[in-house]
């Protein structure tokens, strides 16, 4: 699949809640994980392959960071029930590539989603795997990580991909 880009209008929709948990779902899930494990990502929201449904992969691995199946969470029309806590963490996006900033989110926080079948689960997630939450339940919301930066980051990130599209022409 191919993943939208930022400034690309796609990614400032607001996703769908998932209706139907069938196939077609399954397919767009499987597709979405082929397509984020070749870009090494550990994160995909379904917008960013112009999708707009409210489903997202997180993968980030297992102790020593390798990804597989059983390390991948599917995760269907997430729900923040609860945050606390603050960390900071460096943060990059497929939408966004070959661009990182530093970017503050919560520490810890609990999300109830479904999966791929329907079946409802509820996740106490903190540091990498919070931020990965967050992260990619922005994308279904329409933001993307550098809309959190302070302004002045914000500013020189505007500039310098303004430069970069540039050159690609």
């Amino acid at each position: 699949m191919e993943i939208v880009t930022y400034p690309n209008k796609i990614l400032k929709q607001v996703s769908k809640p998932v209706e139907r948990f069938d196939s077609e779902l399954h397919k767009l899930l499987d597709d979405m994980y082929e397509t984020m494990i070749s870009n090494q990502g550990v994160g995909l929201a379904a917008i960013q392959v112009a999708v707009p449904l409210r489903a997202l992969l997180i993968d980030i691995g297992d102790e020593e960071g390798k990804q597989s199946r059983d390390t991948l969470i599917e995760v269907i029309n997430p729900e923040f029930l609860t945050w606390d806590g603050s960390i900071k963490d460096t943060e990059g996006c497929l939408s966004v590539p070959d661009y990182f900033d530093e970017v503050e989110r919560y520490a810890n926080v609990k999300v109830k989603f479904f999966d791929r079948y329907g079946e409802e689960y509820v996740m106490d997630a903190e540091g990498l795997l919070s931020v990965a939450f967050q992260h990619e339940t922005d994308h279904l919301d329409g933001h993307l990580f550098v809309e959190r930066l302070d302004y002045i980051k914000r500013k020189k990130f505007e500039k310098e991909w303004k430069k970069k599209l540039k050159q690609k022409k």
